[in-house]
């Protein structure tokens, strides 16, 4: 397993593109994993058969492990299922390697047993693995036929029972063993799944084919469909959880006079066209930039809130909020304080992309990379929201759309002025109220007069 960037310990492995027995080029795509939020597909760098599978789909897996072995067809491969993850029972059949050549011994392979048995269904005892998997896939383990060492049932076991179409719904397996009914083999739920309603019945007459379910519903009914979290989506929930859970969120509004800063885009859009400058300067960028300015003025707020000490940058680190088919995700431009705003502008840019396509990396989508976030709405036309800080920095702006609002023009003369909403959201243990109020008004003053050549 790849080790993507310094901050990634493990990896999610996605989707097999080879498995046991596949001939394999240099070059060929051998799986799919993903860290936190970003995904990679691993490239042989080798050719020959894949001996063994290490791992399943699904599992989090530590860098730099063995995840696959590849070789020749009868190679010994002892040495290296010796020191497979828990046992290496996923490969258990690579413990009985098909060995083409005549007169040459299959070699074997000793499987190690760390983890006790676990006891389920009265006296049958299951592996952890096993155990764990026949969860994963709502197997049903009163139909599966234990292969392992005195009648333990084994991670192959489930596999087999799976595809058989022994299973059940989580709420089925929750019923029955609450009540201590029994599930059919064959249930009345999609390709043959056991519901809840069919505990205690017999097997259903012959019914038409059902259409298999994707491998990420959990259940289904006429009127829904439960489906399992993304890897993505659970790592966003976690977060965003703690960051409420473990912090003294406070959230003011205010808004600036847009006139500035509309006028500024203005002038970018005709210096691209006539080839002064080499990108699209938005809105947003010229925000960020009158961020940073204030940031430099109230480095307090620039800074992480750790416990017991508070870490204060002397750069400005800015995260920016990308929404992508994938998920939020929270990119970091580091030492944004030294770049011009056409440089500013490049490099949100880029980071963006990178985050959309799936090939961002790792170390700068750490929460810990950034010392302030900007989180903009304004483009979806919302006018006031309260964004959550990403921990352990001190606070994150919300960024909203631009509205007309009366404003004094002076003589007793009022207008209807474009202003652009801003929400400061902040760590009171970090920083106090009052400091956060002047910090947010002094994003406005720069975003009022913001002083920009081309």
């Amino acid at each position: 397993m790849p080790k993507q960037g310094q901050s990634v310990e493990s990896c999610i492995l996605t989707e097999f593109k080879k498995n046991k027995g596949d001939k394999v080029a240099v070059g060929d795509i051998l799986f799919a994993y993903e860290t936190d939020k970003a995904s990679f597909e691993e490239e042989s760098k080798v050719e020959g058969e894949v001996l063994a599978v290490l791992y399943n789909e699904g599992d989090e897996i530590p860098v730099l492990a063995n995840v696959m072995i590849i070789g020749q067809a009868g190679e010994d491969i002892s040495a290296l299922m010796a020191g497979a993850p828990a046992a290496a029972e996923a490969p258990a059949a690579a413990a009985e390697p098909e060995v083409k050549s005549a007169g040459v011994a299959a070699p074997e392979v000793t499987v190690h047993e760390t983890a006790p048995a676990v006891k389920v269904e009265g006296k049958r005892a299951i592996s952890p693995r096993a155990k764990a998997l026949a969860e994963k896939l709502n197997v049903n383990l009163a139909y599966v036929v234990a292969t392992g060492p005195e009648g333990r049932i084994i991670e192959r076991d489930i596999e087999a029972a799976a595809a058989s179409g022994a299973r059940q719904t989580p709420l089925a397996a929750r019923v029955a063993a609450e009540t201590g009914m029994t599930a059919p083999a064959t249930g009345s739920g999609l390709s043959g799944m056991a519901r809840a309603c069919d505990l205690g019945a017999s097997a259903p007459a012959a019914a038409p084919a059902a259409k298999p379910a994707s491998k990420d519903v959990l259940e289904s009914g006429d009127d829904f469909e439960v489906r399992k979290l993304t890897n993505i989506r659970k790592v966003i929930a976690k977060s965003m959880y703690a960051s409420l859970q473990n912090s003294a969120q406070l959230t003011h509004h205010l808004s600036a006079d847009a006139r500035r800063i509309q006028a500024l885009r203005k002038k970018a859009k005709k210096a691209l066209e006539e080839g002064r400058v080499d990108v699209n300067i938005t809105l947003n960028d010229f925000v960020c930039f009158a961020v940073i300015k204030a940031l430099k003025k109230f480095p307090n707020v620039n800074s992480h809130f750790l416990g017991d000490s508070i870490k204060y940058f002397n750069k400005v680190h800015l995260g920016l909020a990308v929404d992508t088919d994938r998920g939020l995700m929270v990119p970091c431009v580091k030492n944004a304080d030294d770049l011009s705003i056409e440089g500013l502008s490049r490099n949100l840019k880029q980071v963006a992309d990178a985050c959309k396509k799936g090939n961002i990396n790792p170390d700068i989508l750490s929460p810990e990379a950034a010392s302030f976030t900007v989180s903009n709405l304004g483009n979806y036309g919302v006018e006031i929201f309260t964004p959550i800080i990403n921990l352990p920095q001190s606070a994150i702006l919300g960024v909203n759309t631009i509205v007309p609002r009366p404003k004094d023009l002076g003589g007793g003369v009022y207008a209807f002025v474009p202003h652009i909403g801003l929400s400061l959201t902040y760590d009171h243990r970090s920083i106090d109220g009052g400091e956060a109020t002047r910090f947010l008004k002094q994003i406005a003053t720069e975003i009022e007069n913001l002083e920009v050549e081309f």
